[in-house]
């Protein structure tokens, strides 16, 4: 199979297999590369196999040196077309992250505000999530936990299973029910505990 050469950033990986340094385009005679025709292969680059959001694109266009107006318009262009949708990736997000990994709400949100998306999105894509389908996901992350705590004297065992869920962004009193709950199907005794099990 012949490999192409044509692609951006080609020219290292030949450059690599030979030894020697990449050349430039202005020493091969070429005139530089257009931003915009340089952005726009960055972003195709980019979102090759992952979703990312606008801020993310624009973020990477930046570290680049695109002049911001360039990666503007440019990005601008990809969301007109589709290939970016920070509703979408959001959706996506939501839907993996808590059925893959388990994280509540509160930790959804928090991710995808660091990726730079719209406060209103996030807040569409996570209410998506009720409350039951929540609270159902921290009694599952629970009872997975659960069997690596037998041994434990209760009070550890309590810490230890509501701040895995703490770590995932479930609220305090949800963590605390829910472990109550399934300490309580295990024959431990939680009356003192003062968590208000409903």
């Amino acid at each position: 199979m012949t490999r192409r050469t044509d692609w951006p950033g080609s020219e290292s990986a030949d450059a690599e297999d030979s030894g020697s340094p990449a050349p430039s385009r202005a020493g091969k005679g070429l005139p530089p590369q257009d931003p915009a025709e340089q952005a726009r292969a960055i972003c195709l680059r980019l979102l090759t196999g992952t979703a990312r959001t606008r801020k993310q694109l624009a973020d990477a266009l930046q570290k680049r040196g695109i002049p911001d107006d360039v990666s503007d318009e440019v990005l601008s262009r990809f969301e007109e077309v589709g290939l970016i949708n920070d509703a979408a990736f959001a959706d996506a997000w939501v839907e993996s992250r808590h059925h893959g990994r388990g994280l509540a709400r509160r930790a959804l949100a928090r991710e995808l505000r660091t990726k730079g998306v719209d406060s209103a999105l996030i807040d569409d894509a996570v209410g998506q999530l009720d409350s039951d389908q929540e609270e159902e996901r921290a009694r599952e992350l629970v009872a997975r936990k659960l069997r690596s705590t037998r041994g434990l004297e209760r009070d550890r065992r309590v810490r230890r299973l509501a701040s895995m869920l703490a770590r995932k962004g479930y609220p305090e009193g949800l963590a605390l029910r829910v472990v109550r709950r399934a300490l309580e199907e295990e024959g431990e005794e939680t009356d003192d505990l003062g968590y208000d099990p409903l």
